[in-house]
Formats: C-alpha cells, sequence, structure tokens
C-alpha cells in the first residue's frame, strides 16, 4: 500500500517468490495470447538487478514443422522480430512488477534444446534479491594505474 503522495507503482509490493512467480505467469500468458501457445515450463530467476526467464517448449507446431524442413533461422528470425514488437509490453510489465525501470532487453530463442530466454537488466537492485559485485581497485584509482 503506497501513501498518496507515492509514485511507487502498484506491483512494487510483490517480493520474494510472489514477484517470481506473476514474472513467469504473466510472460507465459504473453506467449499463449500471441502464438497460440505458451511454453510447457517456465522458471524465473531475480538476482540484484536481473531478471531471467527461462521458458522451454514454446515452439508452435508451424514452428517446429518449419525446423523439421531445414528452416530452423527463419523460424529464430521469426522469434526475434517478435520479441522487437514485444518489448514495450515485456518491459512496461516488468517494470510495473519490481518497480524498477527496464534499461535493457535481451530476448534468445534456441532450437535443440527448445527454449527461450527473456532477460531484463534493471535500473537498479529488485528488492528482496542480492548479489556480490567485485570491482577491480585499480580501475577506481585516480589515474587507473595498477599497483
Amino acid at each position: 500500500m503506497s501513501s498518496g503522495g507515492s509514485s511507487e507503482s502498484p506491483g512494487a509490493s510483490l517480493t520474494g517468490g510472489r514477484l517470481l512467480a506473476e514474472v513467469t505467469n504473466r510472460i507465459v500468458a504473453f506467449m499463449r495470447e500471441h502464438y497460440g501457445r505458451g511454453p510447457i515450463k517456465a522458471k524465473t530467476y531475480v538476482l540484484d538487478n536481473l531478471v531471467v526467464c527461462v521458458l522451454t517448449d514454446g515452439f508452435t507446431a508451424i514452428e517446429r514443422t518449419m525446423m523439421e524442413g531445414g528452416e530452423p533461422e527463419r523460424v529464430l528470425e521469426m522469434r526475434r522480430d517478435f520479441q522487437r514488437l514485444m518489448k514495450e509490453r515485456y518491459t512496461g510489465m516488468i517494470e510495473q512488477l519490481t518497480g524498477r525501470r527496464v534499461l535493457a532487453f535481451l530476448s534468445q530463442a534456441h532450437v535443440e534444446p527448445d527454449l527461450t530466454i527473456e532477460m531484463f537488466l534493471m535500473d537498479g537492485p529488485v528488492p528482496g534479491f542480492g548479489a556480490l559485485e567485485l570491482v577491480d581497485p585499480s580501475a577506481t584509482e585516480p589515474g587507473g594505474q595498477a599497483s
């Protein structure tokens, strides 16, 4: 619940497993709505400022037929085009759910095994998820000289 003057998005209150489940369910629903079928398995990971969805067994019957006919690159190209068109919807949904801004959205489909990975790089850590960041100390010293 947010106070009257807060600009926090309504979904930003989701954390932990509830956030992971909602991201997974929404991405699967998008695919089901726009492809006519969704992946059989889907799993979402959040690590600090990175949200990754791994979707398995999501190719449609026509896509599988094209791949079996020797045209996997056409299927992958169509998938890339689709993800480019869906970018705004995907990033808007992730921003609403996490309360963070998406800096980059990357999508990759893979033929064998049949999987798709959707990755979102956020503008800061997603609350409740962390990571260890290592920084080369010589890179932060004045002049950038290593000792």
